[in-house]
């Protein structure tokens, strides 16, 4: 059929305004239009024609035009910094990536350090041609079987180089397409070797770090050249997620941890022998120092470790960010400066560390954080931030006990019997608890013994209802390590399950909070390079998790220092004069771990003393010399700047005159009327009499 004149000067503009697709899909596109204008009927097989065009359509557009050049593998994009300032703009840190790097060559590495990189992120690398359809198809099922957890790549050595020279993070299926694609162009342009060389002198180790040379350098003093064999799975398990494995980071416990999986991998695969696994694993791992300018290091990345979580480690590294956050670097350097001094006053006594965290209550902002008493002692792991580590914090944990009894019909006025009790646990020796002083005070007031912190009648008022309940309060209350119930008996309520600083803080803080819990937050923006808000702290949803009665009763107690004297005595450290502050220590039956947490409607101060290596201390008792003197430094800085304390009596709290030596109301027969505070549905409502009126032992106790 000819084409009349009309309709070829259509096809001419056609022709013409196609041109700019591209030579091939042009000349695809133009041999269908043609048959169109030549034929009158459509048959099926043009419409398989057209589809297959609309498909190399789309697939060339949105995969392979513009794809990067491989042979630019070595050429990197200038990268931005990422400022870490405080809550007034002042600089703590910087994260970059430096554009220089030390390449070196694979001949000049030892073997293990290749098969160190190879079982850690691509076993089948010498075989597949670029991707390995095994690798994700097992990545595919993980993620399908275990829902709930962090999804494991499927990416090849290949697909992670032009991943990080090329492409972004994005999870995008186009994305994948695109380093698919790139990943076979690379096979086909270099050697198996040339890649590995690549990816070893691009690929990022963590901070600064470019380059396995570089990284050598960094962690470990010397030459990848040098690497051992443990160092060598080291620096092999960081690319995963440095910031995550980093020694110098948030969780530097995670680095070991990645390490022997590492060398697991390498025994599997057959890359070493048993008998080299095991010396591997027994070689201490000695970083070096980093020499480098930071501000509140510990706090520093930990910010990091969320920033990296949320946006990516490139996005943190390369972005150029500037994130605000929530600290106040002059309280910070001062809580530094005095758990220095506080440290160095005990420690005769074998107290070696110490740290400390301050929250605001209301806004979950981080004021402060002192993870260890010197970062930069990594041969005593002073990189490690002991805010972040499970701890067990004997009796600070006592007060989630009692939430749970004010609940259920204890009152501060509730008498219990402190006298030598033994509790038969099926399949458990029987256990039988001891006060801190080795005595036995007899009949004692709920205030008097949570305020002394008597062991025997809090393992009393546990049994009367079960561990079960304690668990679940202390999860609603801010606690994220009570992760396995079946793990914990009677002595829960002494400090027998470990918890974090940052969530027995957060626990503190909803009882500042008249039971409204506001999780930790250090952030308070975050910006791109080009200034657009990518986050802002939002607006305060405060979760009611306990009474506001039951946390106006406990703040009660715990501020009140007749309550404490019985153990401590009148006017001790933990008593701030001309102020209503809460305060309670702990301190674990083997002298490992020393606590003292208190607080104010406005802020909370935890501190802890011990070591890292659990090693007990020696003289610190109660708190009274350890962790108190720090507390009460740190809580005497705040009160300067939050002056007001004290809280407000909630709508369901009574306040009625009593007997103390029985907890009703008073009668004629009562030695000793006082006042106390009740839930209004928990009131005494009869009088005492002859039976009820014995006057508790008063014996004193440390």
């Amino acid at each position: 059929m000819s084409i009349s004149p009309t309709r070829w000067q259509r096809h001419q503009r056609l022709v013409r305004s196609l041109q700019w697709l591209g030579r091939p899909l042009f000349w695809l596109l133009l041999a269908i239009v043609q048959g169109f204008l030549i034929s009158k009927k459509i048959f099926w097989q043009w419409k398989a024609i057209i589809l297959l065009a609309v498909t190399i359509c789309l697939f060339y557009f949105g995969v392979i035009y513009h794809l990067p050049k491989v042979t630019n593998l070595v050429d990197h994009s200038p990268r931005l910094t990422t400022k870490i300032l405080d809550r007034h703009g002042r600089l703590l840190y910087k994260f970059y990536r430096r554009e220089d790097r030390t390449l070196i060559h694979l001949n000049k590495l030892p073997q293990y350090v290749l098969d160190a990189t190879l079982a850690a992120e691509d076993k089948e690398f010498w075989h597949h041609p670029g991707i390995s359809p095994t690798g994700v198809l097992r990545a595919i099922f993980f993620d399908l079987r275990h829902p709930h957890q962090p999804p494991i790549g499927g990416s090849t050595i290949t697909q992670q180089l032009v991943k990080n020279v090329f492409l972004g993070s994005e999870k995008t299926i186009r994305r994948k397409l695109r380093e698919i694609v790139l990943a076979l162009l690379v096979e086909r342009k270099f050697s198996k070797r040339q890649i590995l060389e690549m990816y070893l002198n691009t690929i990022p180790y963590g901070g600064t770090t470019y380059g396995i040379e570089e990284a050598s350098q960094r962690y470990f003093g010397h030459p990848a050249r040098q690497l051992s064999l443990a160092e060598a799975a080291f620096l092999a398990g960081l690319p995963k997620a440095p910031s995550r494995y980093s020694p110098f980071g948030a969780h530097p416990e995670l680095a070991k941890q990645r390490q022997r999986f590492v060398l697991a991998e390498m025994l599997r695969a057959g890359f070493i022998s048993p008998q080299e696994y095991q010396q591997a694993l027994a070689e201490p791992l000695h970083f070096q120092s980093q020499a480098i300018k930071i501000l509140a290091p510990h706090f520093v990345f930990y910010v990091k470790d969320i920033l990296s979580q949320r946006y990516g480690e490139r996005m943190v590294e390369e972005g150029g960010l500037e994130v605000t956050t929530s600290l106040d670097l002059d309280l910070q350097q001062k809580g530094e400066k005095i758990l220095r001094e506080e440290l160095d006053r005990v420690a005769a006594f074998h107290v070696g560390n110490g740290a400390a965290l301050v929250l605001q209550p209301k806004t979950g902002e981080i004021l402060a954080m002192i993870g260890s008493k010197d970062y930069f002692d990594f041969a005593h792991d002073g990189n490690v931030n002991v805010t972040l580590q499970e701890r067990q914090p004997g009796s600070a944990i006592k007060p989630v006990n009692y939430a749970v009894a004010l609940g259920m019909g204890f009152t501060p006025a509730t008498i219990i019997s402190d006298t030598p009790t033994s509790f038969q646990i099926p399949g458990q020796p029987t256990y039988q608890p001891h006060n801190y002083d080795h005595r036995f005070h007899g009949p004692v007031s709920l205030r008097t013994a949570l305020g002394s912190s008597l062991n025997v009648p809090a393992v009393k008022v546990l049994a009367s209802y079960g561990v079960p309940r304690m668990i679940t309060m202390g999860q609603r209350l801010g606690i994220t390590s009570w992760t396995n119930p079946q793990r914990y008996g009677l002595s829960l309520t002494l400090g027998g399950g470990e918890v974090r600083m940052i969530d027995l803080a957060t626990v503190y803080a909803t009882l500042a909070n008249l039971g409204q819990r506001v999780d930790p937050n250090p952030l308070l923006t975050v910006r791109d390079a080009q200034g657009h808000l990518l986050y802002q702290q939002p607006p305060l949803k405060p979760k009611q998790v306990l009474d506001p009665g039951v946390a106006f009763l406990l703040n009660d107690i715990l501020s009140d220092d007749q309550a404490r004297s019985l153990a401590f005595g009148r006017h001790s450290l933990l008593e701030i004069p001309n102020a209503r502050v809460a305060v309670k220590t702990g301190t674990t039956n083997n002298l490992r771990d020393n606590w003292a947490v208190g607080y104010t409607p406005y802020f909370v101060v935890a501190t802890w003393v011990g070591n890292n290596d659990n090693s007990p201390m020696s003289h610190v008792a109660s708190g009274i010399t350890g962790a108190t003197p720090i507390w009460r430094r740190l809580t005497l800085t705040l009160l300067r700047q939050y002056p007001q304390t004290g809280w407000p009596v909630p709508n369901d709290v009574v306040r009625r005159q009593i007997c103390l030596t029985s907890g009703t109301l008073p009668c004629p027969e009562c030695p000793q009327v006082g006042w106390e505070y009740f839930l209004r549905r928990y009131q005494p409502s009869h009088n005492c009499n002859k039976t009820t009126n014995k006057q508790p032992t008063t014996n004193n106790g440390n």
